[in-house]
């Protein structure tokens, strides 16, 4: 699997118009799902974006968690973190997860991050999305679990 994840003051999800889901302070997670992944790769992202220290501590130094600062979490699903434009001018998609698998990944993310998230909001799956950040900071960190590695 591969995210990347913004820290933010408040950030939002439309689809067509209308408000999917909104936070204030904490995370917007880009969460892309590999043909490769299995259940162990979402249980390593939910649990290390969960406790990424990278929210100011009080002598402003990036050593909180996003559960010791009570943020919120907005998760958008986005197959084109597996884009592969190494060739060519248009994007080669073949190793992102088929959306079957995708979106089963996606939704156990989802469900692993309310475990230790109080307030954790979504994108639509399979929607054309308006996201709207406020990034903090900017803040802006690339993760891959252990199926995915980047060359």
């Amino acid at each position: 699997m591969r995210a990347v994840v913004q820290r933010v003051r408040e950030a939002s999800c439309e689809v067509n118009g209308k408000l999917v889901g909104s936070i204030g302070k904490g995370m917007v997670v880009f969460l892309g799902v590999g043909r490769k992944d299995q259940l162990v790769d979402v249980q390593y992202l939910a649990e290390k974006i969960a406790n990424l220290r990278v929210f100011a501590d009080e002598k402003d130094k990036m050593n909180l968690s996003l559960a010791q600062v009570k943020g919120e979490v907005l998760v958008i699903p986005q197959f084109t973190l597996y884009g592969d434009c190494r060739k060519g001018l248009r994007p080669d998609f073949m190793e992102a997860a088929p959306p079957d698998l995708a979106r089963r990944f996606y939704l156990k993310f989802l469900a692993l991050m309310g475990e230790k998230v109080t307030v954790v909001k979504e994108g639509k799956f399979g929607a054309k999305m308006r996201i709207k950040v406020d990034n903090d900071g900017p803040v802006t960190l690339i993760l891959n679990s252990g199926s995915t590695f980047v060359n």
